[in-house]
């Protein structure tokens, strides 16, 4: 599995998440998670998760950092899981620079952060399946300004200005779990 933070700003708007984006756009062939920042804004028209469709509820951030993870020959529940999974590792990552300052749990695939006795949203995240691969966007405000519920960024209320180096982290971390999650299977034997 490889990774990559992409330098330049990118707007976020669901078409994104695609079989072989990565792959089109950066050259990466195969399992990978990239990161970049930039506004999200995510009509409709483009939901992936059918209850935000029903509820009519679009998704907006002024300044996100996305994460777009693609794995190949994975089931829509281990996609799922994988997407939970990422979810824990940016909490821990979070606890490592924030501490104990902030109260920061998961709800789901949502990360809520307790700042003044109010929880409020830093997290949006899907997990699907396309015909090829499974697929998961998740994306943390930087600057929740303009968020359709009470939320968090980053950078504005946690203090986290290096998002790139914190992306990264995430990044790596992931690939390195997901390295002896497979050299876990490969070393036993079956009963």
């Amino acid at each position: 599995m490889e990774s990559l933070f992409i330098d330049k700003e990118i707007k976020y708007i669901g078409s994104q998440l695609a079989p072989h984006w990565i792959y089109k756009n950066f050259h990466i062939l195969g399992d990978a998670i990239v990161a970049f920042t930039g506004e999200m804004d995510v009509k409709i028209t483009e939901m992936v998760d059918i209850e935000d469709v029903i509820s009519n509820s679009p998704i907006y951030s002024k300044k996100m950092v996305s994460f777009i993870l693609e794995q190949f020959g994975i089931s829509l529940s281990e996609c799922v899981l994988r997407q939970r999974f990422l979810i824990c590792i940016i909490i821990e990552e979070l606890r490592k620079i924030l501490g104990d300052k902030y109260q920061i749990r998961r709800s789901g695939d949502d990360i809520f952060v307790n700042i003044d006795g109010v929880d409020k949203k830093l997290s949006v995240s899907i997990a699907t399946k396309s015909t090829t691969s499974g697929l998961i966007h998740t994306g943390l405000n930087i600057d929740a300004t303009g968020a359709p519920v009470p939320a968090c960024g980053l950078s504005t209320d946690l203090g986290i200005v290096d998002v790139k180096t914190f992306a990264q982290n995430v990044m790596n971390r992931y690939i390195e779990e997901n390295k002896e999650i497979l050299e876990a299977t490969c070393k036993v034997r079956g009963v």
